[in-house]
């Protein structure tokens, strides 16, 4: 679903088709060009392009953004390298790194058409326990058949260190919730050195999402047993594949959660028919044929990861770098994302924890 542009993020629609036409992707500059904004992610911003008769994806940083994490070029080399060897990407066309033509480097992709499984699309469709049971199976699956890709043959070996990611994770994680700290939370800092003692010294390595949430997935239809691409490839690199996977049950809330912590990060996975977060754990230990011994690590890594990633932008929102309204409370998030991590340390367990 998109909206209309949300202003001061429009796009220079005159250097934007010149930059088109130059790159074999529309015919004339003269045409008519319609822009829409996606508005579900927090991070890179997204627009659909109509224009011929065709329809392309853009993808920018945010307008003020640091350029950490925001990294077009690399982001772009994910999808065209891999969509080649595993179709579950978006096809990326051109990529831009000269900022006079939309101020920031931009790539363009293919639209993939299907459904998002926002929580609001979810409610729409009245999505039932059974049909859950089949989505959360195929998202799982995918999510296995993902971390099984021969990075090497999409040639991406470069795309990370592997060697060590658990430890540069827990340190670079802890600095950038330092730095963009706007007030205190104890929990914060006692996470953090919990995690610093108890990280896992040896793991395995694969190429991975660092985002896979049901929003980043669109289902080919509403039958649910295919995923036709998994989208925002951002923060994509080589790494500990369990550190992939507790990110995504940071993300998976359930109907035993505490309410602030279903309204905190809203999500499909909180309606009946959705496993619970032990038991993706084991169906994907099932699947992947990995032990997961340090569960609770993993799943305070993901809530403090995501806490970072709301603290970070809710510290642009208070400094005046976006007017996002919905960016208004993400302070709070951040908070309760540490807090919960904390809780589940405390417990030594993922679920029931309130």
């Amino acid at each position: 679903m998109t909206k209309t542009v949300r202003k001061g993020e429009e796009l220079h629609e005159k250097n934007l088709k010149r930059f088109l036409v130059q790159n074999g992707l529309i015919k004339d500059e003269k045409s008519d060009l319609a822009v829409s904004q996606f508005y579900n992610g927090y991070s890179n911003l997204t627009y659909l392009l109509k224009i011929e008769h065709k329809e392309y994806v853009l993808r920018r940083p945010p307008f003020s953004a640091p350029k950490r994490g925001h990294d077009m070029g690399r982001e772009f080399k994910v999808l065209h390298n891999l969509h080649k060897l595993f179709s579950k990407t978006p096809q990326a066309y051109v990529h831009c790194e000269d900022t006079d033509v939309l101020g920031a480097p931009f790539y363009v992709m293919n639209k993939v058409e299907g459904i998002i499984l926002t929580a609001k699309e979810a409610t729409e469709r009245k999505i039932s326990p059974p049909e859950f049971k089949t989505i959360a199976d195929t998202w799982l699956e995918t999510f296995v058949e993902l971390h099984q890709v021969d990075y090497k043959a999409a040639a991406l070996e470069t795309l990370g260190r592997p060697e060590g990611y658990v430890g540069r994770q827990i340190t670079n994680w802890g600095k950038q919730y330092l730095a963009a700290a706007t007030e205190e939370v104890p929990s914060a800092k006692k996470v953090m050195a919990w995690m610093e003692e108890q990280q896992p010294r040896h793991y395995q390595y694969s190429l991975i999402h660092n985002d896979y949430k049901y929003d980043n997935i669109v289902f080919a239809d509403n039958q649910w047993v295919k995923v036709a691409s998994i989208l925002d490839w951002e923060m994509c690199t080589l790494g500990d594949p369990l550190m992939d996977l507790g990110t995504s049950l940071g993300y998976w809330t359930t109907s035993d959660d505490a309410d602030f912590m279903k309204n905190g990060l809203p999500s499909p996975t909180v309606m009946e028919g959705n496993p619970s977060r032990t038991e993706i754990v084991q169906q994907y230990a099932l699947k992947s044929g990995r032990d997961i011994d340090n569960l609770t690590f993993y799943f305070a890594y993901g809530l403090f990861k995501i806490a970072v990633i709301a603290q970070q932008i809710y510290y642009r929102f208070k400094h005046g770098h976006t007017t996002d309204s919905r960016f208004a409370q993400l302070n709070k998030v951040s908070a309760l994302c540490c807090d919960t991590a904390w809780r589940a340390i405390q417990k030594k367990r993922i679920d029931s924890l309130y």
